[in-house]
Protein backbone atom coordinates (compact mmCIF):
# COMPACT_ATOMS: atom_id res chain seq x y z
CA UNK A 1 0.00 0.00 0.00
CA UNK A 2 1.62 3.22 -0.88
CA UNK A 3 1.52 5.55 1.89
CA UNK A 4 0.05 8.98 1.08
CA UNK A 5 2.31 12.00 0.65
CA UNK A 6 0.67 13.72 4.23
CA UNK A 7 1.09 11.18 6.43
CA UNK A 8 4.80 10.86 5.28
CA UNK A 9 5.17 14.77 6.12
CA UNK A 10 3.00 14.44 9.48
CA UNK A 11 5.55 11.21 10.62
CA UNK A 12 8.41 13.55 9.75
CA UNK A 13 6.88 16.32 11.95
CA UNK A 14 6.90 13.84 14.73
CA UNK A 15 9.95 13.00 14.55
CA UNK A 16 11.17 15.84 14.13
CA UNK A 17 9.33 17.07 17.22
CA UNK A 18 10.43 14.00 19.15
CA UNK A 19 14.12 14.79 18.75
CA UNK A 20 15.51 17.52 21.49
CA UNK A 21 16.42 21.14 19.76
CA UNK A 22 19.52 22.44 20.22
CA UNK A 23 20.57 25.84 19.03
CA UNK A 24 23.17 26.77 17.22
CA UNK A 25 25.76 27.45 20.05
CA UNK A 26 24.99 24.23 21.61
CA UNK A 27 26.06 22.20 18.04
CA UNK A 28 29.20 24.00 17.66
CA UNK A 29 30.44 23.60 21.68
CA UNK A 30 29.55 19.65 20.86
CA UNK A 31 31.77 20.25 17.61
CA UNK A 32 34.41 21.71 19.48
CA UNK A 33 34.28 19.95 23.13
CA UNK A 34 33.28 16.29 22.14
CA UNK A 35 32.33 13.63 25.28
CA UNK A 36 35.43 12.15 26.92
CA UNK A 37 36.81 9.49 25.13
CA UNK A 38 39.36 8.35 27.83
CA UNK A 39 39.80 8.11 31.71
CA UNK A 40 42.13 10.98 31.34
CA UNK A 41 39.02 13.02 29.76
CA UNK A 42 36.26 12.14 31.91
CA UNK A 43 38.21 12.96 34.90
CA UNK A 44 39.19 16.56 33.14
CA UNK A 45 35.55 16.73 33.07
CA UNK A 46 34.76 15.97 36.31
CA UNK A 47 37.46 18.17 37.99
CA UNK A 48 36.33 21.44 35.54
CA UNK A 49 32.63 20.30 37.16
CA UNK A 50 33.95 20.90 40.40
CA UNK A 51 35.64 24.18 39.72
CA UNK A 52 32.32 24.94 38.83
CA UNK A 53 30.64 23.60 42.08
CA UNK A 54 28.47 21.15 39.85
CA UNK A 55 30.01 18.38 42.29
CA UNK A 56 31.62 18.81 46.13
CA UNK A 57 35.21 17.99 46.90
CA UNK A 58 34.07 14.97 48.91
CA UNK A 59 32.31 13.50 45.71
CA UNK A 60 35.20 13.98 43.13
CA UNK A 61 37.50 12.24 45.65
CA UNK A 62 35.02 9.28 45.79
CA UNK A 63 34.75 9.16 41.90
CA UNK A 64 38.60 9.41 41.78
CA UNK A 65 39.10 7.02 44.39
CA UNK A 66 36.91 4.35 42.64
CA UNK A 67 39.27 4.65 39.57
CA UNK A 68 42.55 4.20 41.68
CA UNK A 69 41.33 0.84 42.94
CA UNK A 70 40.47 0.06 39.71
CA UNK A 71 43.80 0.62 38.79
CA UNK A 72 45.81 -0.84 42.03
CA UNK A 73 46.70 -4.44 43.40
CA UNK A 74 46.77 -5.98 46.71
CA UNK A 75 50.54 -5.11 47.25
CA UNK A 76 50.10 -1.33 46.26
CA UNK A 77 48.40 -0.97 50.27
CA UNK A 78 48.82 -4.34 51.78
CA UNK A 79 50.40 -4.24 55.56
CA UNK A 80 53.59 -6.02 54.77
CA UNK A 81 55.00 -9.40 56.87
CA UNK A 82 56.66 -7.12 59.11
CA UNK A 83 54.62 -4.95 60.10
CA UNK A 84 51.74 -7.45 60.82
CA UNK A 85 50.25 -8.17 64.65
CA UNK A 86 49.51 -11.99 64.62
CA UNK A 87 48.55 -14.09 67.26
CA UNK A 88 50.93 -17.39 67.57
CA UNK A 89 49.05 -19.79 68.66
CA UNK A 90 51.41 -22.55 69.23
CA UNK A 91 52.88 -20.48 72.63
CA UNK A 92 50.03 -20.16 75.45
CA UNK A 93 47.59 -17.23 75.53
CA UNK A 94 49.26 -15.59 78.60
CA UNK A 95 51.85 -14.66 76.02
CA UNK A 96 49.90 -12.67 73.50
CA UNK A 97 46.98 -11.98 74.94
CA UNK A 98 48.41 -8.56 76.30
CA UNK A 99 49.57 -7.93 72.53
CA UNK A 100 45.86 -8.12 71.40
CA UNK A 101 44.38 -6.09 74.37
CA UNK A 102 46.99 -3.31 73.08
CA UNK A 103 46.30 -3.04 69.80
CA UNK A 104 42.52 -3.71 69.59
CA UNK A 105 42.48 -5.11 66.40
CA UNK A 106 38.80 -6.96 65.62
CA UNK A 107 40.79 -9.66 63.91
CA UNK A 108 44.21 -11.37 63.81
CA UNK A 109 45.85 -13.97 61.68
CA UNK A 110 47.05 -17.12 63.53
CA UNK A 111 50.08 -18.91 62.57
CA UNK A 112 51.43 -22.03 64.04
CA UNK A 113 55.32 -20.62 64.98
CA UNK A 114 56.53 -18.77 61.82
CA UNK A 115 54.44 -16.78 59.91
CA UNK A 116 54.60 -18.53 56.64
CA UNK A 117 52.36 -20.48 58.22
CA UNK A 118 49.09 -18.90 58.54
CA UNK A 119 46.34 -21.33 59.66
CA UNK A 120 42.96 -19.07 60.17
CA UNK A 121 41.70 -15.95 61.69
CA UNK A 122 41.11 -15.03 65.56
CA UNK A 123 38.41 -12.70 66.07
CA UNK A 124 38.88 -11.18 69.05
CA UNK A 125 35.41 -11.49 70.40
CA UNK A 126 36.03 -15.02 70.18
CA UNK A 127 38.90 -14.80 73.06
CA UNK A 128 35.83 -13.64 75.63
CA UNK A 129 35.19 -17.48 76.16
CA UNK A 130 38.64 -17.79 77.44
CA UNK A 131 36.97 -16.23 80.60
CA UNK A 132 34.21 -17.92 80.49
CA UNK A 133 35.07 -21.32 79.84
CA UNK A 134 37.53 -23.75 81.78
CA UNK A 135 38.38 -25.70 78.62
CA UNK A 136 39.24 -23.25 76.10
CA UNK A 137 41.17 -24.33 73.00
CA UNK A 138 42.01 -21.46 70.54
CA UNK A 139 42.58 -23.47 67.58
CA UNK A 140 38.68 -24.42 67.73
CA UNK A 141 37.77 -20.63 67.67
CA UNK A 142 39.57 -20.15 63.83
CA UNK A 143 37.75 -18.91 61.08
CA UNK A 144 39.00 -20.15 58.10
CA UNK A 145 42.31 -17.63 56.12
CA UNK A 146 41.74 -16.29 52.98
CA UNK A 147 44.84 -16.06 50.96
CA UNK A 148 45.47 -13.93 47.85
CA UNK A 149 48.05 -13.37 45.33
CA UNK A 150 50.23 -9.63 45.70
CA UNK A 151 48.72 -8.94 42.13
CA UNK A 152 44.85 -9.16 42.68
CA UNK A 153 43.37 -6.13 41.50
CA UNK A 154 41.78 -4.05 44.63
CA UNK A 155 38.03 -3.62 42.66
CA UNK A 156 37.76 -7.18 42.08
CA UNK A 157 38.97 -8.32 45.86
CA UNK A 158 36.72 -5.49 47.02
CA UNK A 159 33.46 -7.23 45.02
CA UNK A 160 35.34 -10.53 46.78
CA UNK A 161 34.79 -9.61 50.05
CA UNK A 162 31.34 -8.21 50.02
CA UNK A 163 30.25 -11.45 48.25
CA UNK A 164 32.03 -14.18 50.92
CA UNK A 165 31.11 -11.50 53.77
CA UNK A 166 35.26 -11.60 54.57
CA UNK A 167 37.16 -8.75 55.76
CA UNK A 168 40.43 -9.69 55.87
CA UNK A 169 43.23 -11.81 53.35
CA UNK A 170 46.23 -12.75 53.60
CA UNK A 171 48.83 -12.02 51.17
CA UNK A 172 51.25 -14.32 49.66
CA UNK A 173 53.75 -14.34 46.91
CA UNK A 174 55.09 -15.93 43.80
CA UNK A 175 56.57 -18.20 46.24
CA UNK A 176 53.75 -19.15 48.74
CA UNK A 177 54.94 -17.03 51.46
CA UNK A 178 53.49 -14.15 53.35
CA UNK A 179 53.65 -11.13 52.25
CA UNK A 180 51.42 -8.70 54.23
CA UNK A 181 47.44 -9.11 54.83
CA UNK A 182 44.71 -6.50 53.77
CA UNK A 183 41.53 -5.75 54.96
CA UNK A 184 38.08 -4.36 53.72
CA UNK A 185 38.89 -0.95 55.42
CA UNK A 186 42.33 -0.63 53.62
CA UNK A 187 40.24 -1.19 50.68
CA UNK A 188 37.12 1.18 51.06
CA UNK A 189 40.26 3.76 52.24
CA UNK A 190 40.99 4.31 48.85
CA UNK A 191 37.75 5.44 47.81
CA UNK A 192 36.76 7.78 51.33
CA UNK A 193 39.79 8.48 52.56
CA UNK A 194 40.64 7.24 55.93
CA UNK A 195 38.40 5.44 58.16
CA UNK A 196 38.94 6.18 61.81
CA UNK A 197 37.37 4.46 64.82
CA UNK A 198 37.69 4.57 68.40
CA UNK A 199 40.75 2.53 68.27
CA UNK A 200 42.34 4.33 65.77
CA UNK A 201 45.48 6.56 66.90
CA UNK A 202 48.74 8.09 65.46
CA UNK A 203 51.74 6.38 65.87
CA UNK A 204 55.09 8.51 64.60
CA UNK A 205 56.88 5.17 63.09
CA UNK A 206 54.03 4.08 60.87
CA UNK A 207 54.54 7.49 59.30
CA UNK A 208 57.81 6.15 57.24
CA UNK A 209 57.32 2.31 55.95
CA UNK A 210 60.46 0.56 54.41
CA UNK A 211 59.42 -1.22 51.32
CA UNK A 212 61.05 -3.44 49.06
CA UNK A 213 64.12 -2.62 47.64
CA UNK A 214 64.02 -0.64 43.99
CA UNK A 215 65.81 0.43 41.07
CA UNK A 216 68.07 3.02 42.94
CA UNK A 217 68.07 0.86 46.30
CA UNK A 218 65.56 0.89 49.61
CA UNK A 219 62.44 2.97 49.30
CA UNK A 220 59.76 4.41 51.79
CA UNK A 221 56.50 4.75 52.00
CA UNK A 222 55.98 8.21 53.73
CA UNK A 223 52.28 9.30 54.53
CA UNK A 224 52.04 12.99 53.29
CA UNK A 225 51.45 14.54 57.18
CA UNK A 226 54.51 12.93 58.03
CA UNK A 227 56.72 15.95 59.55
CA UNK A 228 59.37 17.18 57.71
CA UNK A 229 61.85 17.00 61.05
CA UNK A 230 60.89 13.31 61.24
CA UNK A 231 61.37 12.21 57.63
CA UNK A 232 65.10 13.96 57.94
CA UNK A 233 65.86 12.10 61.15
CA UNK A 234 64.86 8.78 59.52
CA UNK A 235 66.26 8.92 56.07
CA UNK A 236 69.37 11.55 56.86
CA UNK A 237 68.28 14.15 55.03
CA UNK A 238 67.88 17.75 55.12
CA UNK A 239 65.13 19.16 53.31
CA UNK A 240 64.22 22.67 54.25
CA UNK A 241 61.02 22.97 56.81
CA UNK A 242 60.92 26.77 56.75
CA UNK A 243 57.95 27.26 54.35
CA UNK A 244 56.11 24.10 54.98
CA UNK A 245 55.77 21.60 57.83
CA UNK A 246 55.06 18.14 55.98
CA UNK A 247 56.47 15.85 53.30
CA UNK A 248 52.38 16.36 51.45
CA UNK A 249 53.04 20.13 51.67
CA UNK A 250 56.48 20.20 50.69
CA UNK A 251 56.02 18.21 47.83
CA UNK A 252 52.80 20.42 46.55
CA UNK A 253 54.79 23.63 47.12
CA UNK A 254 57.22 22.06 44.33
CA UNK A 255 54.43 21.22 41.86
CA UNK A 256 52.16 24.50 42.34
CA UNK A 257 49.61 22.60 42.74
CA UNK A 258 47.60 19.74 44.14
CA UNK A 259 49.54 16.56 43.65
CA UNK A 260 47.72 13.60 41.80
CA UNK A 261 48.17 10.55 41.69
CA UNK A 262 51.10 8.87 39.43
CA UNK A 263 53.00 12.65 39.78
CA UNK A 264 56.57 12.22 40.29
CA UNK A 265 59.29 14.84 41.20
CA UNK A 266 62.48 15.13 42.37
CA UNK A 267 63.91 17.09 45.12
CA UNK A 268 67.01 17.26 46.71
CA UNK A 269 68.25 13.57 45.09
CA UNK A 270 64.89 12.32 46.38
CA UNK A 271 62.43 10.77 44.15
CA UNK A 272 58.83 11.02 45.19
CA UNK A 273 56.10 9.86 43.35
CA UNK A 274 52.02 10.51 44.43
CA UNK A 275 50.91 6.91 45.33
CA UNK A 276 47.81 8.32 46.56
CA UNK A 277 46.23 11.68 46.67
CA UNK A 278 42.42 13.39 46.24
CA UNK A 279 40.71 16.28 44.59
CA UNK A 280 41.33 18.19 48.31
CA UNK A 281 45.38 16.45 48.91
CA UNK A 282 47.91 14.54 48.81
CA UNK A 283 47.56 11.06 51.20
CA UNK A 284 50.88 8.75 50.58
CA UNK A 285 53.90 8.77 48.60
CA UNK A 286 56.84 6.05 47.27
CA UNK A 287 60.50 7.61 48.02
CA UNK A 288 63.94 6.91 47.18
CA UNK A 289 66.93 8.20 46.91
CA UNK A 290 68.34 8.61 43.31
CA UNK A 291 72.22 8.30 43.58
CA UNK A 292 74.60 11.56 42.99
CA UNK A 293 76.41 10.86 39.65
CA UNK A 294 79.78 12.38 39.41
CA UNK A 295 80.54 15.12 37.46
CA UNK A 296 83.53 14.11 35.19
CA UNK A 297 83.69 17.67 33.84
CA UNK A 298 84.71 18.52 36.95
CA UNK A 299 88.18 16.71 37.60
Amino acid sequence: MQEHPIDGKQRDAKQHDAKPHRSLFERLTALIAPEPENRTELLEVLHDAHERNLIDADALSMIEGVFQVSDLDARDIMVPRSQMDVVDISKPIEDWLPMVLETAHSRFPAIDGERDKVIGILLAKDLLRYYAEESFDVRDMLRPAVFIPESKRLNILLRDFRANRNHMAIVVDEYGGVAGLITIEDVLEQIVGDIEDEYDYDEAEDNILAIEVGAYGQRWRIKALTEIAQFNEALGTSLPDEDVDTIGGLVANHLGRVPHKGDVIDIDQLRFEVLRADARQLHVLLVEKIPVVPDHDAE
